[in-house]
């Protein structure tokens, strides 16, 4: 089991909670381009078979009243809007951790460089670089002792706070009886 600890805080790595807050994080630019390459994709489709473009379209059906249950172009968009809705779940936590968090604003831009940002940054200098102007005194331990809390932060909004070691607290508010 790996650990990362501070002073107060240690990280449990291998938490399955963890990690699909970690995988989501590593996909989140590839889903972003692929979001914008079937958003693309489904229009110039549609432009071509249809002869207009999707909104021109849509205005036409709902004006004259039709219904696109079960057409490959509701189900176009139903793939693209639940693509949509995990990038804006994913996009709510990470503003809710940098406004609510005690170290949100750190955590924000450790998680923005490393993950979020359009462009990925080749290694832990370039990173660390674009940190400094946010985070006085970044090192490398700290970079690295920071990652993993920031993600853990992140995982409680997302999945919640189900972590075994809080459960003593939950227990004392809540006693079996």
């Amino acid at each position: 089991m790996k650990q990362t600890s501070s002073k107060n805080h240690s990280v449990d790595q291998s938490n399955p909670v963890y990690h699909d807050t970690y995988r989501l994080l590593k996909s989140y630019r590839d889903a972003v381009w692929n979001l914008e390459l079937e958003v693309q994709h489904v229009k110039r489709e549609f432009e071509i078979e249809y002869e207009s473009s999707i909104d021109d379209f849509l205005e036409s059906i709902y004006l004259a009243g039709a219904d696109l249950n079960g057409s490959k172009l509701e189900n176009y968009a139903k793939s693209i809007e639940r693509s949509n809705q995990m990038l804006s779940l994913l996009n709510s936590a990470v503003e809710i951790l940098r406004n609510k968090h005690k170290f949100g604003e750190q955590y924000y831009w450790i998680l923005y460089y490393t993950y979020l940002s359009p462009q990925q940054l080749q290694n832990a200098d370039e990173i660390i670089d674009k940190l400094r102007p946010h985070i006085a005194n970044i090192s490398y331990r700290t970079y690295y002792r920071k990652r993993p809390q920031a993600i853990e932060a992140l995982s409680g909004i997302l999945w919640g706070y189900t972590a075994r070691n809080c459960l003593h607290i939950v227990n004392q508010f809540f006693p079996d009886n």
